[in-house]
């Protein structure tokens, strides 16, 4: 799963980084449907909110509290990110810590 929010930073972060060439092949995962994409609760906006504002000194911003409120809502455990730092420091609702992958 993942969430709407993260796809557009995934993908200037691919483009940025591995060009454009691998921008498009990532995109194209998304229209082959080998993710999928979870949108936003209306409540998810209010637990965004609350996670930017508890670790505003980081900052942890809005796409990566994004990824926790769909994991808390959806009751996932484990988060593929290779922004290790921050999500081994987050302390979810429903688990102590996730499993952070890779």
């Amino acid at each position: 799963m993942v969430p709407t929010l993260v796809i557009t930073e995934a993908a200037y972060l691919i483009g940025t980084r591995l060009g454009a060439e691998a921008e498009v092949r990532f995109l194209g995962d998304f229209a082959e449907g080998l993710f999928e994409v979870e949108s936003v609760h209306p409540a998810d906006w209010l637990r965004i909110a609350q996670l930017v504002a508890r670790y505003r000194d980081w900052p942890l911003g809005t796409a990566d509290a994004s990824v926790v409120a769909a994991a808390e809502r959806l009751n996932i455990t484990r988060v593929a990110t290779v922004d290790r730092r921050h999500f081994s420091a987050v302390r979810p609702k429903h688990v102590d810590a996730f499993e952070l992958l890779p």
